[in-house]
């Protein structure tokens, strides 16, 4: 069995990556860490996991949450990983940090995304940094050593932007310097901690757009499309928060190039995504939401093109909290451990 390690096991993204863990059957939870609301029980903190999750939620600083561990989570803020991973790895653990520490493999990518986001642009182990690699498989999968055992998990609206256009820049079917990605999450995205314009009065019949000068997720997305493209992909993007709970639906959209019919779209779609099993694709008629992934691995794409316009247009639903975070990490866990990447993922969700 991989015994696993949970740091930051208190957010949203932790509890997530518990849920999993606990029908994950090559997985064992060993111990669970938080910075805050510790010295309980998980199941105290989550009454949910009562009679599945028990363990006892240690202080980083308590002697048994230094105990080894095969795999490491860490469900933590920016800046966290960077510090703790190094002696996590130097026990012999492969580690997933879900934020953006290790999402690039060079300081001067890191200090560019740190900025963006009012943090110390000096990254704090640099020296493994070239060692990461980005952890979306769907289109990074030959990135992965043969022994990996560093994985930063991407952003959550960048995963679904990725996805939802890498076939089209990988095919050439749009112009590159057309690409709008118009993304609206959950609520659930901040985080769980109460903030006065995140609490329900604030969110309820409400939506807002946020960070219109430069979200954090673009960098990725851009880095990615230019890596697929062998050439500069900007993106115009608008992250909008509206008042469900989870959930991201990524409306994507590009100018189609000459002689590009819905035909060759499908085709190109149909193509790359082959091989991507939590990948599903669906014509313009399907009446298809965020429900359908929510609590699963699942990206659920909507195919369309305006003849009108010579617009492709692609709906990308994502769980923000799932393939988002919590799945996706458990993907990638199954790949650096040589298991098959849908073990422990391979279930429906719940509908409605």
């Amino acid at each position: 069995m991989i015994k696993v390690k949970v740091v930051g096991c208190g957010g949203y993204g932790g509890v997530g990556i518990v849920e999993l863990l606990l029908r994950h059957p090559q997985a064992e939870i060993q111990t669970l860490v938080a910075a805050t609301e510790t010295g309980m029980p998980m199941s105290d903190l989550y009454p949910h996991l009562k009679g599945f999750c028990d363990l006892p939620i240690y202080t980083p600083d308590d002697p048994a949450a230094q105990e080894p561990a095969d795999v490491v989570f860490f469900s933590t803020p920016d800046g966290v990983g960077m510090v703790q991973a190094p002696a996590e790895l130097a026990k012999g653990a492969r580690v997933i940090d879900y934020s953006g520490d290790f999402r690039f493999n060079s300081a001067d990518d890191y200090a560019e995304y740190a900025r963006r986001i009012g943090r110390d642009p000096v990254h704090k182990a640099p020296e493994l940094l070239p060692q990461t690699v980005y952890g979306l498989p769907e289109l990074n999968r030959s990135a992965y050593a043969a022994d990996q055992r560093l994985v930063g998990n991407p952003g959550c609206f960048a995963m679904s932007c990725l996805m939802g256009l890498a076939p089209a820049v990988a095919a050439k079917l749009v112009t590159f310097d057309s690409l709008i990605c118009d993304c609206k999450t959950g609520v659930s995205g901040a985080g769980k901690k109460a903030t006065p314009i995140h609490h329900f009065p604030a969110r309820y019949e409400n939506m807002q757009a946020y960070r219109l000068s430069g979200h954090q997720h673009v960098m990725e997305v851009e880095r990615m499309l230019g890596a697929i493209a062998g050439e500069a992909v900007p993106v115009t993007f608008t992250a909008q928060v509206v008042p469900v709970c989870r959930g991201i639906l990524s409306t994507l959209y590009g100018t189609l190039r000459d002689g590009i019919h819905l035909a060759d779209v499908q085709a190109a779609y149909q193509d790359y995504h082959r091989a991507n099993s939590f990948v599903r694709l669906y014509d313009s008629k399907a009446a298809i939401g965020t429900a359908h992934v929510r609590g699963t691995n699942y990206c659920n794409l909507t195919i369309d093109v305006d003849e009108r316009t010579r617009r492709l247009r692609v709906v990308a639903h994502i769980d923000n909290l799932m393939k988002g975070q919590a799945s996706n990490a458990l993907q990638n866990m199954n790949i650096i451990c040589g298991l098959p990447e849908d073990t422990g993922l391979h279930f429906p969700g719940a509908y409605p």
